[in-house]
């Protein structure tokens, strides 16, 4: 079993430019991966994130909702238009008396590919195997039933958007 990285994927039934927005965009992105950010998507932006409560999933909202309001740091590492984001965060950063500044990051990569039944999603978080010994594999489970969900929430979000 690989420790350091996640990766999950999607075939997402909408256009390109649909789904390129839906995750560059910081105001879309948050509304379906549950969180309010300070800024926009700018290569080497250093944006705070404010956990919120997703709007395309009922279920999933109730459960993020006790940690409305915990804020977490987020870099926009990269991005290559209709192609790849990325952007660097501490993974699972949620006591709040710990100062996770020090600690390296992960790195959280979203890449679009053309396929035949729409737009393949892979989304790959990296960089386990640093992050320190006591809290790492924590950080990888939460993370990785965490990207699972947010493949189901991008996807319910683009088929709410083609409806409404």
């Amino acid at each position: 079993m690989n420790t350091d990285r996640i990766e999950k994927k999607i075939v997402l039934r909408a256009s390109l430019e649909r789904v390129w927005n839906a995750i560059s965009d910081a105001k879309q992105f948050g509304s379906w991966f549950g969180v309010d950010f300070d800024g926009s998507f700018v290569e080497g932006a250093h944006l705070t994130g404010r956990i919120v409560p997703t709007t395309v999933d009922a279920e999933v909202a109730k459960l993020q909702e006790p940690h409305s309001g915990k804020r977490f740091e987020w870099t926009v590492d990269r991005i290559a238009p209709m192609r790849r984001l990325s952007f660097r965060w501490h993974p699972f950063a949620v006591e709040p008396n710990i100062d996770y500044s020090k600690e390296p990051t992960t790195i959280i990569v979203f890449e679009l590919q053309e396929v035949a039944d729409g737009i393949l999603l892979t989304i790959t978080e990296s960089g386990f195997d640093q992050i320190p010994l006591a809290r790492r594999a924590k950080a990888f489970a939460a993370n990785e039933g965490g990207w699972e969900k947010q493949t189901q929430l991008i996807q319910k979000y683009l088929a709410l958007q083609s409806k409404g």
